[in-house]
Formats: C-alpha cells, sequence, structure tokens
C-alpha cells in the first residue's frame, strides 16, 4: 500500500549494525509518527531487516488512516530555505554539463543526470559550481613586491611576554617554546650550630680535659688508600708420598734397640 496524496510529508529510517532494531519517523501537517520493529530482548530480527521494509509499511497505513479523517495540509516552507539544485559527485551547485555515462540494459551509453533537490540557508548551501562537470577552474597567480602581500601580525607581541620560571626539574626539548628561565634552586640553608656544640669544639680547640683527665681528642680526616695488589700466591709444591710400613716393624736403621730383660726367679 502506497501513501495517499499527502501535501507534503518527512520521514526518516533507521536500521541497527546488527539488525536487531528498524525504526520509520515522519510527519505531516498534523500528526508525528515514530514505528520500531523488534523484540522486547535484543536479538537479530534477520540478515537485512531494514526500515524501510519493516517500519516504514506500519508508519504509511497510520498516516493513510489519520489522513481520512484530518486532512493534512500544505507545510509552508520557512522563508529563509531555498531548494537548490546539488551535484551528487561533487556537492557543489550543479550545472548543465552534471551528467555521467552509464551503459543500459542494452550495453548501450546513456547520460544520466547526477543531480539532488535540496532544501538549505544561504549560509548551508555551496556558492561554487560542480568542478568535476564543468570547465576546471583557471589558476591566475601575479607576482607581486613582497611589500605588497598583506602579512598577518602576531595577537601578541611576544617580546612583551615573561619568561617561565622553572622550580623543579623539568624536562624540556632542545628548543624550548616557552622562552624559559634556568631552574632557580634555593640553597638549603646551614644549620645554626646549638651552644653544646660550640663548647665541645672549643674543647678540641683548646686541648682540654674531660672530667676523668683523659684529653678530648680531635677527629683527623684520613684520607682513602689506594688498594695494594693481592700478592703472587705461589704454585703448591708436589710431593711423592713414600709408603710406610706397619708401626710394631722396626727398621733395621734404628740407632738403638730395645733389649730384652733376662728371666727372673719368682722365688727370689
Amino acid at each position: 500500500m502506497g501513501l495517499k496524496k499527502i501535501p507534503d510529508v518527512a520521514g526518516k529510517t533507521g536500521t541497527a549494525y546488527d539488525f536487531t532494531d528498524a525504526l520509520f519517523a515522519g510527519y505531516d501537517s498534523n500528526f508525528t509518527c515514530a514505528v520500531w520493529a523488534g523484540f522486547d530482548k535484543p536479538q537479530k530480527i534477520y540478515r537485512a531487516a531494514f526500515g524501510r521494509e519493516l517500519a516504514l509499511p506500519v508508519w504509511v497505513e497510520i498516516m493513510n488512516a489519520t489522513a481520512e479523517h484530518h486532512p493534512p495540509r500544505e507545510i509552508k516552507r520557512p522563508p529563509d530555505l531555498k531548494e537548490v539544485e546539488i551535484c551528487s559527485r561533487s556537492g557543489l551547485l550543479a550545472t548543465d554539463k552534471c551528467y555521467d555515462s552509464v551503459k543500459s540494459g542494452t550495453g548501450d551509453l546513456v547520460q544520466r543526470r547526477t543531480t539532488y533537490m535540496e532544501l538549505a540557508t544561504a549560509e548551508q548551501m555551496p556558492t561554487e559550481l560542480c568542478n568535476v562537470h564543468g570547465e576546471p577552474r583557471a589558476q591566475l597567480a601575479r607576482e607581486l613586491p613582497a611589500s605588497e602581500f598583506p602579512r598577518a601580525e602576531a595577537a601578541i607581541d611576544l617580546n612583551e611576554v615573561k619568561p617561565v620560571i622553572v622550580k623543579a626539574p623539568t624536562l624540556l626539548a632542545e628548543k624550548d617554546p616557552y622562552n624559559s628561565a634556568k631552574a632557580t634552586v634555593k640553597p638549603v640553608p646551614t644549620p645554626e650550630p646549638t651552644p653544646e656544640k660550640e663548647v665541645a669544639e672549643k674543647k678540641i680547640e683548646s686541648g682540654a680535659t674531660t672530667e676523668d683527665g683523659k684529653p678530648v681528642l680531635k677527629a683527623i680526616p684520613v684520607q682513602r688508600q689506594e688498594e695494594k695488589p693481592a700478592r703472587e700466591e705461589r704454585p703448591l709444591e708436589i710431593r711423592k708420598a713414600i709408603p710406610v710400613g706397619p708401626l710394631e716393624e722396626e727398621s733395621e736403621d734404628t740407632l738403638l734397640k730395645s733389649a730384652t730383660p733376662p728371666p727372673t726367679d719368682s722365688r727370689d
């Protein structure tokens, strides 16, 4: 069922990327209607379930039914909207040359218009003619003295910009765009000596002694001495093992030999 003869209507389709929702919203002079098709729990309706196939036919039936009881009227165009013909190839104003050669069903080349009508304000519509089907624009350039060219001036005077004082370690590139000054490091104040420390230093300088009569020793800084290289270790001497006999065996070379005592009579 097609849409009845209604003076002015407008609408827009809508389709989810995964085909879980199909939409169409439109209006006439009396009513605005939006139709949604889908499931309560989102799931794919079917592949290629576009809004023009599911939601648009329902919207057409609803608008035809309302037109029988509430005849729509012509929607007046705002005075600032103008109808303009746009070339779909360039997006600029169409000319008489905005045609493309396409093959027909018989294989012959035919000329097809590549334009469409658009409503836009003077600020929205393009001001240049199509540069795809029209003649290429001539590039005009003249060599003029450098003094006649307008020069852009800086928004601010860089000489009046105060340099940035860096107060903490900051990583900067080789060329600092901020013209920052070097970091100012505040010196750490030297701690003031306490009265006890002053008295101890004076005693050390004057060679004073403690209550026990022992002299107060002054710490003398010691310079670090160079470490001497370690002595070279001599190679170990390898000796040959000489076998020895049992301990009870006496060597023939023994100088002193123990004499066996003579037998004694136990009756004496």
